[in-house]
C-alpha cells in the first residue's frame, strides 16, 4: 500500500525516495513480526492520518501569516488612498497595479510604506499653505464684516476631512483675490448708494442729511481723517434705506397717479378750462414718466400730492352738487316708470334718501347714479315680463268700468227715449254686455297666468304693492256675492 502524501507532486524527489525507503523498511519489520494484513492496513491508515494532520497545521499557519500581511498591505493602501484623495492626487490603484501583479505581499508592503511617509509630509506642507491663505481671507473678511476678531485659520481648518487638493487651494486663492477686489470696490459701492439716497430724497422732498444719519451715523460723520465705512452692516443699511425710499417713491407715485386720475375725470366731467388745467401742468406732466424716470426734486413730495388732493376735493364737492341734480332726475324717471306700470320703486334710492346720502358724503354720487340706472334697467325688464299680464289687467279694469256703466245705464229710465245720443249708448250697452260675460273667464285665465309668472320668477306679482292674485280672488268673491244678491232680488220680485 502506497501513501498519498508520498507522491512526487507533493514533495521533492529526495523526500519521496526517503519515504519509500522507510515504508519498505516498515513493511519488512511487520513481515518479520508477523503482522496481519488487517493490522498493516490499520497502522498505515493511522500513519497517513498523522501526516495529513501535520500538513494541515502548517497550511493554516501559512494562511494566517498571509492574511496578516494582506491586512497590513490593505491598511497601508487605504491610508494612501485617503491621503491622495485629500491631496487630490491620482488614484493610488493606478500607481500600484503594474507592481502588484508580480510582487509578493512583503514586496507590496515594502513599496507602500515610503509612499505613505511622502504623502504625510506633503499633507503637512499643504495644510500650512491652506492656513496661510485662510488667515488672509479671514482678515479681509473681518474688515468687510466690521468685526475685529480673526478666527484662527489652522483651528478652523479640518485637517482630517478638509479637501486639501491643489484645485481647492486654487479656489481659496481665487476667493482671496475676489475679497481683495471686493474691498477696493466697496468704497465706490458706498458712494453710489449714498448718491442714490440723495437723489431719492430730492424726489421725495426729504432731508438728505437726516436720512443718511438715520441709516448709519458713520456715513454722515466721515471726514478727511476717517475712511469711509465699507462694512457689511453699513452697506446693508444703505440698501435697506434705498429699498424703503423706493417703496415710498412707488407708493407716492401711485398715490399721485390715483389722485391725478380722479382729477382728469373731474376736469372732463366739469369741462375745466385750459387755463385752470395749466396751473397744475407741472405736476401732471410727471405722470407721463415711469416711476423710475421721475428725478425732478420735489416731484413726489407730500406737498405736491396734497396740492392735487385739495383740488380734487374742491372739484368733487362741485361735482356732487351737479350729480345730485342728475340723481334726483333719474330717480324721478324710475318712479314714473314704476307708477305707470303699478310697480313699487326701490325705496333705498328715494329722492329724500338719495339727497341725504349725497349731502352726508356717505355715498359716491356716481355710485348712487349707477345704482339708480341699474334699478331703471331692472324696472324696464320687469315691465317687459309683465306686459302680457298688464294687458289683461287693463282689459279687465276696462270691462269692470263698462260693467259699472252698464248697471247705471240699466237703471236709467230714460235710456229708451229718443233723445240725442240714445242710439250710441244703446250700441255701447250691447258691447258692454258681451264684454261683461267674458269677465269670469278672463279673471280665471289672468289668475293662472299670474301664478305661472310667479312660479317662473320665484316672486309675487304685485300690483300697486298688493299681490294681484289676492286682488283677483277678492274680486271673484265680491262678484259672486253680487250675483247672488241679484238672484235674490229677482226671486223677491
Amino acid at each position: 500500500m502506497m501513501l498519498a502524501f508520498a507522491s512526487p507532486s507533493c514533495c521533492s524527489v529526495h523526500t519521496s525516495s526517503t519515504c519509500h525507503t522507510l515504508l519498505r523498511e516498515l513493511e519488512q519489520i511487520w513481515k518479520d513480526i508477523g503482522e496481519t494484513e488487517a493490522d498493516k492496513d490499520h497502522m498505515l491508515s493511522e500513519l497517513e492520518r498523522e501526516c495529513l494532520e501535520v500538513y494541515r497545521r502548517k497550511v493554516e499557519e501559512a494562511a494566517n501569516t498571509k492574511a496578516c500581511l494582506h491586512q497590513s498591505v490593505a491598511t497601508k493602501e487605504a491610508e494612501v488612498a485617503t491621503l491622495m484623495a485629500a491631496l487630490g492626487e491620482l488614484n493610488v490603484n493606478s500607481l500600484k497595479q503594474p507592481e502588484k501583479k508580480s510582487a509578493s505581499l512583503k514586496e507590496q508592503l515594502a513599496l507602500v510604506t515610503p509612499l505613505i511617509d511622502d504623502l504625510r509630509v506633503k499633507k503637512d506642507e499643504r495644510v500650512k499653505q491652506f492656513a496661510d491663505v485662510k488667515t488672509q481671507i479671514d482678515k479681509i473678511t473681518s474688515e468687510i464684516s466690521g468685526y475685529s476678531n480673526i478666527i484662527n485659520a489652522v483651528s478652523s481648518l479640518n485637517l482630517e476631512d478638509h479637501d486639501l487638493s491643489l484645485r481647492n487651494l486654487s479656489e481659496y486663492k481665487s476667493h482671496l483675490r475676489a475679497l481683495q477686489k471686493e474691498k477696493s470696490e466697496r468704497i465706490q459701492k458706498v458712494v453710489d448708494c449714498v448718491n442714490e439716497v440723495h437723489s431719492l430724497c430730492g424726489v421725495l422732498g426729504l432731508d438728505f442729511g437726516k436720512t443718511v444719519s438715520d441709516v448709519h451715523p458713520s456715513l454722515h460723520e466721515t471726514s478727511l481723517g476717517q475712511s469711509t465705512n465699507i462694512s457689511v452692516s453699513a452697506l446693508e443699511s444703505l440698501e435697506q434705506a434705498i429699498f424703503r425710499l423706493k417703496t415710498e417713491r412707488k407708493v407716492r407715485y401711485q398715490k399721485l397717479k390715483d389722485v391725478a386720475g380722479l382729477l382728469f375725470e373731474l376736469w372732463t366731467l366739469m369741462d375745466t378750462t385750459r387755463e385752470e388745467k395749466s396751473k397744475l401742468s407741472r405736476i401732471t406732466c410727471v405722470l407721463r414718466l415711469s416711476e423710475a424716470e421721475v428725478t425732478e426734486p420735489g416731484a413726489l413730495s407730500l406737498e405736491v400730492i396734497q396740492q392735487i388732493s385739495t383740488e380734487v376735493e374742491r372739484l368733487t364737492k362741485l361735482k356732487a352738487s351737479r350729480m345730485k341734480e342728475l340723481v334726483i332726475k333719474r330717480r324721478a324717471e324710475l318712479e314714473d316708470i314704476c307708477y305707470k306700470n303699478h310697480i313699487d320703486p326701490d325705496p333705498s334710492t328715494s329722492a329724500d334718501k338719495s339727497s341725504a346720502m349725497i349731502d352726508s358724503g356717505l355715498v359716491d354720487p356716481c355710485e348712487l347714479l349707477e345704482n339708480i340706472e341699474a334699478q331703471i334697467s331692472k324696472a324696464k325688464d320687469e315691465v317687459l315680463s309683465r306686459k302680457d299680464i298688464m294687458d289683461k289687467i287693463d282689459w279687465w279694469l276696462f270691462a269692470c268700468e263698462e260693467e259699472n256703466w252698464l248697471e247705471d245705464y240699466n237703471q236709467d229710465y230714460r235710456r229708451y227715449s229718443g233723445g240725442r245720443g240714445a242710439h250710441i249708448n244703446l250700441k255701447r250697452a250691447e258691447q258692454a254686455r258681451i264684454k261683461v260675460t267674458k269677465i269670469p273667464v278672463v279673471v280665471n285665465a289672468l289668475i293662472n297666468k299670474t301664478l305661472a309668472w310667479e312660479d317662473e320668477k320665484q316672486k309675487l306679482f304685485l300690483y300697486d304693492g298688493v299681490r294681484l292674485v289676492s286682488i283677483l280672488e277678492d274680486y271673484k268673491v265680491v262678484r259672486q256675492q253680487k250675483e247672488e244678491s241679484k238672484k235674490r232680488a229677482r226671486v223677491q220680485r
